[in-house]
Formats: structure tokens, C-alpha cells, sequence
């Protein structure tokens, strides 16, 4: 068994520290007159602006931050149409030629970043994997039963087994064949590359934080900076500007968390997902030394039990199923799920014809990111795209989704009282080095995290979105909103939206 002090302290993703050094781009430092403006630098963004710039569009990619750092850079990379247990599901609340477009959009998707890896011959990792659904319960097989009906309705490939090439608790399998798995991190930066090389303007660090619609959009960026354009694609995690399509009450943020460890055991091949609860989602890279990605724990933002024992719980799920030599990386992120699980891409709302958003990925990112940026490219192009209405994000709801949405916003009204009237059991002068808590400062409520060399940081802990009270994440070291999944570090800085503005610092 492994030491439990050996996970690191700190979250560290496989593709950021295994990526080849990384080319830097600068701030904004002009207003910009161009073609299309593409906002945020993860999968969906990158790919956009990719397309485009293809096309002889002349594009801008702007980042808040440093380009593939934020989701993109801490997903699992699982190229897949097999996105849980979800065409049953489709069949049954959006009907059968939408669960078939759905599946079809996720196929072209894998079937894209296929051809561009070929194409430019991308040196990532790309291989083909078949991914299996597992089941150990009665109630997990009976779900898969239900999906294997759903595969075969859809005609999807695939096969319903009692066991799997991976040696974990299983009862009954689903497979889904020739998926695949790549290095995301190594495949964008070629595209990267390739929007610079067609004349693309790449800028990092310039937040975009106002939209003035209209028949020239233009964005303002927290220099001042105004990017005026034909059209603007808004592809951050959460959307900077909301267009009146109220998202962050049609939304809510997961967290998962993710451990990489070393066994000398032979990997069978395959990338598997539990049917049952807690999910586990488990991998291999293509390092050297073969590090087994393992998955799960999903949670709504900024609720449920102390952070670090998700990585606890995932710790003790390795030790059980495979012989860990050593945990060489543990990280979290964070996912939008809309109410009807489908994401939303396309035009901001029907009566705005050149801003277009994508988000609401869950943890399908590398498929529904790709396809997010094919469907914004025809759009700009006016060309057909048939999968328009079904991610559509004016599209109607409908009883099932309806019913998640009046759930989500009462849970959200819960929180918001509840932290109002909830008082800290801590004064900040009880917090030991690298510990953070909610805590009396002058009689008063504060967030307090005391550094490993003993600085005390004070901030408000009135989340800057609507209000709520944010709560202390120990296994991430940040102040996360149970309301709308917004964080912040520990000096206050937004880290996820949908806030915009810093918590407010505060002394002693």
C-alpha cells in the first residue's frame, strides 16, 4: 500500500507536465478590426478558430489566461461517442432522430480531429480504444440492459458483454468499438500553430469582460482594448456574456478528480466508466511508464464532503484493483451540465445572428467541443448543419429538464440562506500553515488560508456572481460557490466563472 502523504499537495495535470515546452503569446495591446473573434482558448475555441482560419477567415483567439490551461488541460482525453449512460436516456425525452443526431455529431466530431491528426501528421498519442461501460450491481446492469436496447434501436456499434479485458469488479459490460485517445494538449498546439501560420492573431493573458451586440460586435477587454468583428464566438468554460440567456440558472458546475499512479501490471487496453455511483473513469497514457489515469467523484461545485478525501476515496479504488507502485499525479475539474444534458452551441439567442456561444460539454469536451466548432463554422458560413436545432441554446426544455432546472435553482436558494445564516467555528488565529477555513476576523465572517510560510490571506466570502457564500476547497486550496460553481484563489482572483470580479481582499 501507498503512503497517503505521497499524493501531492498540489493538483498536477498529466498533459500539462507531460506537454513539449509551450509557445507564449501576448497580451492585447491594440484595438483589433477583424473577421471573427473567438473567446477562450480550450478545445472548442481552439478548434473554432482553427476552422476559420482555414476558410481565410481573418481570426483573433483571445485568452484569459494561458491558452489549453483550464478544462482542456485536465480532462481524461477520451475521444468517444459513448458519453455514459445517455441514449436511453435521449430516446426517451427528445425522441429517436435526436438521440441518432446526437451519436452522429459525436462520431464526425472523433472523425475530424481523426483526419486532422493524419492530415498534419500530429505527433499526440492517437490510438484506437474500445470503451466499455461496466456494471457490478443489479441496478447498474439493468441500466445497461436499457443502453444496449438504446445501441441497438440507434444501430451503434457495439456489443453487450459479462466481463472486460480489465481486471475490476464487473457483472456486465458495454462496448462501444474503435473509439480512441489522444494527447489533447500535443494535437491543439498544432492547430495553434497552423491559425498563426494562416495570419490568426493569438493573444494570452487579455480578459474579454463586455460584449456590445449589434451588427459589428465589438469586446472589451480588461485593458480597454476593443476587439470590433463580424462575428464573435464565445467558447470560455462558463460564457463571459450572457446575452439575456440567463446560463448560470441553466447550468450547474461538477467537479471531479482524477489520480495517475505506476504499477508494473500489463494494461489489457480499452478506457472504461462505471455505470454506478461514484463513477470511476480509468485509462492509460501512452508514457513510458504507462500511467494509469483513474477517474471520478463527481459532485456539484462547492458542495459535498471535504475535497481531499475524493482523492482518498480514488486512492483507496487504486489499491484495491491494481498494484500501485507510486501516485505521480492528482488534479481536479470542473464541468457545465445543462438540464437536458445536450450542450448548448449556436447563436447566442435567435434574435442575434453573429454571436455564438459553446458550452454545457459535461465531461464529453473532446467530441462536443470538436463538434461545437463545425456547427459554428457552418453557421458563420450559412451553411446547413443539421444538428443546429439539437444544440440549439434557444432550444425549448423539456418535463425532465424543466424538472432539473426548478430542482438546481431551489438547491441554489438553499445554499444562499443557508451560508447567510451559518457562522463560522474558527477564529483565524487557530489556522495552522497550508490550512484554510471560513473563520471570525474582528467578530466578523472571512475566508482565511494561512500559506506553508505562515502569511495569513483574508478575502470576503460573498461570492461576486449573486451573492452566495463561498466555501473553503482544501484538496484545490480555493474558494468555491455551492450556488453557481464560480472560485476563486486565495488571493480572490476568479479561477471560474460565471463570477467576473474578485472576491474583495480584506486585513486585520
Amino acid at each position: 500500500m501507498t503512503d497517503r502523504q505521497a499524493l501531492p499537495q498540489f493538483p498536477q495535470s498529466y498533459w500539462i507536465e507531460t506537454s513539449k515546452e509551450r509557445q507564449s503569446y501576448p497580451k492585447l495591446d491594440r484595438d483589433l478590426d477583424i473577421d471573427v473573434a473567438v473567446i477562450g482558448g480550450g478545445i472548442s475555441g481552439v478548434t473554432t478558430a482553427y476552422v476559420l482560419s482555414q476558410q481565410g477567415y481573418k481570426v483573433a483567439l483571445i485568452e484569459a489566461g494561458e491558452l489549453l490551461g483550464g478544462t482542456t488541460g485536465h480532462t481524461t482525453a477520451k475521444i468517444t461517442a459513448q458519453h455514459d449512460l445517455i441514449y436511453d436516456e435521449l430516446i426517451s425525452q427528445q425522441g429517436k432522430e435526436q438521440a441518432e443526431l446526437y451519436y452522429q455529431a459525436a462520431e464526425e466530431a472523433a472523425r475530424f480531429i481523426k483526419h486532422t491528426i493524419e492530415e498534419h501528421r500530429i505527433s499526440c498519442g492517437y490510438s484506437h480504444q474500445n470503451a466499455y461501460l461496466t456494471a457490478d450491481s443489479d441496478d447498474g446492469i439493468e441500466k445497461l440492459k436499457k443502453e444496449w436496447s438504446a445501441y441497438q434501436e440507434l444501430g451503434i456499434k457495439g456489443d453487450y458483454l459479462n466481463e472486460v479485458p480489465l481486471n475490476i469488479p464487473c457483472k456486465a459490460a458495454l462496448v462501444m468499438h474503435s473509439q480512441a485517445q489522444f494527447h489533447p494538449l500535443e494535437y491543439l498546439r498544432s492547430l495553434i500553430d497552423r491559425i498563426a501560420e494562416s495570419g490568426g492573431i493569438i493573444c494570452e493573458h487579455t480578459t474579454a469582460v463586455d460584449l456590445t451586440e449589434g451588427e459589428q460586435p465589438v469586446v472589451l477587454t480588461n485593458e480597454g482594448h476593443k476587439i470590433t468583428a463580424r462575428h464573435v464566438a464565445i467558447c470560455t468554460h462558463f460564457p463571459f456574456h450572457d446575452g439575456l440567456g440567463f446560463y448560470f440558472a441553466r447550468m450547474h458546475a461538477e467537479r471531479s478528480y482524477v489520480l495517475g499512479i505506476q504499477t508494473d501490471e500489463r494494461y489489457p487496453g480499452g478506457i472504461y466508466l462505471s455505470a454506478e455511483e461514484p463513477k470511476r473513469s480509468i485509462r492509460v497514457t501512452d508514457h513510458p511508464d504507462d500511467i494509469i489515469l483513474i477517474g471520478g467523484q463527481s459532485h456539484k461545485a462547492g458542495q459535498g464532503m471535504c475535497t481531499f478525501n475524493h482523492y482518498e476515496a480514488l486512492q483507496d479504488y487504486a489499491e484495491q484493483h491494481f498494484k500501485v507502485k507510486k501516485i505521480v499525479y492528482r488534479w481536479s475539474a470542473q464541468d457545465l451540465v445543462t438540464g437536458d444534458k445536450l450542450p448548448f452551441i449556436g447563436r447566442i439567442k435567435a434574435s442575434t445572428p453573429n454571436v455564438y456561444v459553446a458550452t454545457g460539454f459535461r465531461k464529453w469536451g473532446m467530441t462536443t467541443g470538436t463538434a461545437a466548432a463545425l456547427l459554428i463554422r457552418d453557421l458563420i458560413e450559412g451553411t446547413e448543419n443539421r444538428y443546429e436545432e439539437l444544440f440549439a441554446p434557444s432550444r425549448g426544455m423539456n418535463a425532465a429538464a424543466w424538472k432539473d432546472l426548478i430542482v438546481e435553482n431551489l438547491d441554489v436558494a438553499k445554499h444562499l440562506i443557508s451560508g447567510k445564516v451559518s457562522r463560522p467555528k474558527r477564529w483565524a488565529e487557530e489556522l495552522e500553515n497550508g490550512e484554510g477555513s471560513v473563520v471570525f476576523v474582528h467578530g466578523k465572517k472571512a475566508g482565511a488560508y494561512r500559506d506553508t510560510e505562515g502569511k495569513l490571506h483574508l478575502v470576503d466570502t460573498t461570492c461576486t456572481h449573486l451573492g452566495c457564500e463561498v466555501e473553503w476547497n482544501d484538496g484545490d486550496r480555493s474558494w468555491d460557490c455551492p450556488c453557481h460553481g464560480s472560485r476563486f484563489s486565495i488571493e480572490g482572483e476568479v479561477m471560474e466563472g460565471p463570477a467576473e470580479k474578485p472576491l474583495k481582499k480584506l486585513t486585520l
